[in-house]
């Protein structure tokens, strides 16, 4: 079975990190909610408390075969600071493993190195990052070799369903598409 880390660190933004975990579990996927810290209970921007399942440390990236980021600048500060999170972010990128970010968090994996040219994040970001390569509102998700990136809370169903398209195939894609009815993503 395909393993997905989730790193959630303080100030993450819950929409994107609850829709993520949902869809991708709806489809079948491991999922593995990291707390950065040995307290496992995260609480998000807007109060809401999550309870990882671990902690960062103890993460073996040879088990996954994706890490995808929720935004939340909090948050995505904290990832971008953690060195555990950033070693994954690297870790991943060299064995040409799938990377997401959302919203604010493609500032993380700016900050690992592993952002590639194109991306998308929440309008104002790219001016944290760079605005080379931003593909701004063209789409809601942005795909640039083993790295896929989306603009924020909005766009994360589109982000999880592009997800699992990636990972378990068009056939999968489309029933949950359908059964979640999210016509309106590509």
């Amino acid at each position: 079975m395909s393993m997905v880390l989730v790193p959630l660190a303080n100030g993450f933004e819950e929409i994107e990190a609850v829709t993520i975990i949902d869809v991708l579990r709806r489809a079948e996927l491991e999922v593995l909610v990291a707390s950065l810290t040995p307290q496992l209970l995260v609480k998000g921007a807007n109060g809401i408390v999550v309870q990882a399942d671990t902690e960062i440390k103890d993460i073996d990236v040879k088990s996954l075969e994706m890490v995808v980021l929720p935004g939340g600048w909090d948050g995505t500060h904290a990832l971008a600071d953690d060195v555990n999170v950033q070693n994954i972010l690297r870790e991943m990128d060299a064995q040409g493993k799938q990377i997401g970010a959302i919203c604010a968090a493609p500032f993380a994996l700016n900050r690992a190195g592993v952002l590639k040219e194109n991306y998308t994040c929440y309008p104002s970001v790219e001016q944290e990052i760079r605005e080379e390569g931003y593909q701004g509102d063209s789409a809601m998700v942005v795909e640039d070799s083993n790295v896929m990136t989306s603009r924020g809370p909005a766009t994360a169903l589109c982000f999880a369903l592009a997800i699992v398209k990636k990972l378990k195939g068009q056939e999968r894609y489309n029933a949950l598409k359908e059964g979640l009815l999210a016509t309106y993503c590509k």
